[in-house]
């Protein structure tokens, strides 16, 4: 965390006629100018100030500010120096000593001195009673706690300063004050409250100055990295690294470099040891070794970071593990004993997936941040995995996932449980290769369902209604239309409205408990004769399919990962191409192209998993982020068979035991779609007969639909909470970078992942005949999000949709003899299997959640 005065990054000043000025004025002028960040101004007035000085207690009151105003531009040494001859000074007033030691503590605590600096502010908090300076000793010794991880004291001494900055009506100071209170809230683990303080403080901060903001700015990104919000944590990063090199803040931009490589480790650690390696050059040219010790120590956290798919099959040469510790010494003797920990827990993982396991299993501190605790987790079960210990590995990793998890249940957002994930992904990845090694089937499901169940373990809990929530998306959806160019989300103006959007729904939104998961005998008695079960799981180069019957004995099959990988290369090109030219003579030389290669992986995916369950007609699918997006029903295998790609098998069977009693049906069409109106009347018709058969003059109220002006975002909204289908007829496109900003273009803008959370009850069937709407991002390995996630998470049982487009006449005849089956009470599988059969369609179009 940085906490450094609140500044403005102007230096122009008037400086002539200031011989003639007392040093009381000039002191007055130089603490102004320090205020407004016009640090070169303040450096030159207290300088002359110091120099025409009568006394020595008015020397010591102009050398605090001087020696901050040094210490901002980068002369901590000189700093220090003058804040100690200050205090050599004889019979200073204990006011003006208590000033001088904050502010020495503070230079200490710059540079590292984490432990003498707090000596200093007690010694500051003892003497200082102005207000206004004992509101900044208070802050000040806050933060140096903080690096203590003295969490409770640190917290007593911001919300202190934030009530005295009140009484003084300092908006900025209390605004400061309350966003450190975030910080801490954020190093405890609350990152809700953390969040919340945060947001709160940014305006005010903000309108302070760049200084403050950009500090403000480097907190929050801290805050997104914790919440897996590794993308938007970098932009933040780098803006505010370049409004510190701007204000010619060298320390402070080291600081924000140094996030910056903690951030990238995550995902692409090879430029994380880039960025480390610049700031710990930049902290060593400004002396603070301290610092420059803890770049050191992420840059070879960097060095040693697994690959994507968390192996690395290369030695841990003896000269980076001598670095290692190294290093790990240094950082505990400056007292970053949590940065040690996790340097060494790194290395130890890192030593026993290269085939030299450490002799002695890294010890566990429970008073590390969950980050670090999860680290420990991971190095335990790669070691226990080194050793042959497979068990031991399970068991190791299933402790990291258990604290994950208990952490992950205060979020109800799914933008932000689909991104915490991350914090899991080591520990995943240890436990479902040690599960697959086993051979056992058993071991294989319960791993399989942690992946599953891991994002899957709450529902939200929406709060009301909130008008800047609304006004926001209203927004949003004005900067789609205004821009219109593919890469419209990465418009500054939209990143910013999506932060806030994002974050507001973080706070706002909780969670109560799903499902809990299932043995595997537990699941096997919930099936039937006709259904089996494919769960697809993946680690580390390996592909595997869990297959499980009720009548026949659960098996494990092992896949060709290669083959897989090489068939799904360019099959959406492919699939897209095919409805493009549907109809035309190009289209059936595309189309048969496309069948070739659905043959082949059809045959690398499922024939032998098939041959296992040949007699099962219903099949649940459940799918690795590896393999989001197959069309499954369009594999030869599997055509004519009733299909669903499920959450998790404990999810579904859960859900199964309550039937589908859809009765009341609405339609929503977008404007230009070919064919729309027709689909959703035709569409329509089955459910007003079967309303009329039911009691003659109710078909009206069983069906609705909204077409042309009246397709609104806020009709559609209205109209979800109303009914058990909702069939929206719509041209979309899935936003990779941004999967709640997926949506459907309707008739006042688009409708966007994110208004699925203003939706009260969401229907239990929703269809989405649009394009890729049934794409998901992949976010750190099992988890994936997209439009159809969405709705299952606000509460929809099943989603009908394509990851691909779906030519509009296809779509039209398919899904129109569809709801012919659904009016008929056909489960919604039930009734997409009977259309394509009827119809002769083969398409991409597939039930996500619990589609029988």
């Amino acid at each position: 965390m940085s906490d450094h005065g609140r500044a403005d990054a102007s230096d122009s000043w008037a400086l002539s006629g200031l011989e003639e000025v007392s040093a009381e004025e000039l002191l007055r002028r130089g603490i102004a100018e320090n205020g407004r960040g016009r640090l070169r101004n303040a450096r030159r007035i207290l300088a002359r100030a110091l120099l025409s000085a009568g006394d020595d207690a008015l020397r010591a009151r102009i050398s605090a500010p001087l020696a901050y105003a040094m210490g901002e531009l980068g002369d901590a040494s000189g700093a220090e120096l003058l804040c100690r001859t200050a205090l050599g000074l004889p019979e200073l007033p204990p006011a003006i000593r208590g000033i001088l030691s904050g502010q020495l503590g503070t230079l200490v605590l710059h540079r590292g001195g984490v432990d003498a600096s707090l000596a200093l502010f007690r010694t500051a908090v003892a003497l200082v009673e102005d207000p206004a300076a004992r509101a900044n000793v208070l802050l000040n010794h806050g933060v140096a706690l903080l690096q203590r991880r003295r969490l409770r004291e640190c917290a007593d001494e911001f919300a202190a300063a934030a009530e005295l900055f009140a009484e003084l009506g300092d908006a900025a100071g209390e605004a400061q004050a309350r966003h450190n209170l975030g910080y801490t809230a954020l190093l405890a683990g609350d990152l809700v409250l953390a969040l919340t303080e945060m947001n709160a403080a940014r305006d005010e901060l903000g309108r302070e100055s760049p200084m403050a903001a950009a500090i403000s700015d480097l907190d929050r990104a801290e805050a997104l990295r914790e919440a897996g919000q590794l993308h938007e944590s970098e932009e933040l990063l780098e803006q505010a690294a370049h409004a510190f090199g701007r204000l010619r803040r060298p320390q402070t931009r080291g600081e924000a470099e140094l996030q910056l490589a903690q951030t990238l480790l995550g995902h692409d650690p090879a430029r994380a040891a880039q960025v480390a390696a610049r700031a710990g050059q930049r902290f060593r040219a400004l002396g603070s070794e301290s610092w420059a010790v803890r770049a050191d120590g992420v840059r070879l956290r960097a060095l040693l970071a697994p690959t994507g798919d968390r192996t690395s099959t290369k030695p841990v040469p003896p000269e980076l593990e001598a670095a290692c510790a190294r290093t790990s010494r240094k950082l505990s003797r400056f007292g970053f004993r949590v940065e040690a920990r996790a340097l060494g827990y790194v290395r130890d993982a890192a030593l026993a997936r290269s085939g030299h396991p450490p002799r002695r299993a890294p010890r566990l501190d429970p008073d590390d941040p969950l980050s670090v605790r999860v680290l420990a987790h991971e190095a335990r079960a790669a070691r226990s995995a080194a050793l042959g210990r497979d068990a031991d590995a399970r068991r190791h990793a299933a402790e990291g996932i258990r604290e994950v998890s208990a952490w992950q249940r205060s979020f109800g957002s799914l933008d932000i449980l689909s991104s915490v994930a991350i914090h899991g992904s080591g520990v995943f990845a240890e436990g479902i290769a040690a599960g697959i090694r086993s051979g056992r089937p058993e071991v294989v499901f319960e791993w399989s369902e942690y992946a599953r169940h891991f994002t899957q373990q709450v529902s939200p809990v929406r709060p009301p209604q909130d008008p800047r929530h609304a006004a926001d998306l209203a927004q949003l959806r004005a900067l789609r239309a205004e821009i219109g160019t593919a890469d419209w989300a990465d418009d500054s103006r939209v990143v910013a409205l999506r932060r806030r959007v994002s974050e507001r729904q973080w706070v706002g939104t909780s969670s109560t408990d799903g499902p809990p998961s299932l043995g595997l005998e537990e699941f096997r008695d919930l099936l039937d004769d006709d259904t089996v079960l494919l769960s697809y799981v993946y680690a580390r180069g390996r592909l595997t399919c869990l297959v499980v019957p009720r009548t026949a004995p659960p098996a494990l099959v092992d896949l060709s990962w290669r083959a897989v990988r090489d068939l799904r290369d360019g099959l959406h090109t492919e699939l897209n191409a095919a409805a493009a030219t549907h109809g035309g003579r190009a289209g059936r030389l595309i189309r048969e192209a496309l069948e070739r290669r659905l043959a082949r992986l059809s045959q690398a995916l499922v024939e032998e998993p098939m041959r296992i369950a040949s007699h099962a007609r219903r099949v649940l699918i459940t799918v690795p982020g590896e393999l989001q997006g197959t069309p499954w029903g369009m594999l030869p295998a599997l055509r004519g068979r009733v299909i669903t790609n499920v959450r998790s098998a404990s999810r579904w069977a859960h859900g199964s035991r309550v039937p589908f009693a859809l009765q009341r049906a609405g339609f929503v069409v977008g404007p230009r779609v070919a064919r729309g109106v027709e689909e959703a009347q035709s569409g329509a018709r089955p459910w007003w007969i079967e309303a009329e058969r039911r009691a003659r003059g109710s078909g009206g109220d069983a069906v609705h639909v909204l077409a042309d002006g009246a397709a609104r975002v806020e009709h559609a909204t209205a109209l979800a909470e109303e009914v058990d289908v909702l069939h929206v007829v719509a041209h979309g496109r899935h936003s990779a970078d941004s999967p709640l900003l997926s949506g459907f273009e309707l008739a006042d803008g688009t409708l966007f992942g994110y208004d699925i959370d203003a939706i009260a009850e969401a229907p239990d069937l929703v269809v989405l005949s649009a394009c890729e709407l049934g794409r998901s991002s992949v976010r750190w390995g099992e988890e994936a999000i997209g439009m159809a996630r969405a709705w299952l998470h606000a509460g929809s049982r099943c989603v009908i949709a394509a990851p691909v487009t779906v030519a509009d006449d296809v779509a039209c005849e398919l899904l129109s003899v569809m709801h012919e089956g659904l009016a008929a009470r056909l489960d919604p599988a039930e009734a997409l299997a009977a259309a394509a059969a009827e119809t002769g369609h083969d398409s991409p179009f597939l039930c996500y959640g619990s589609g029988f």
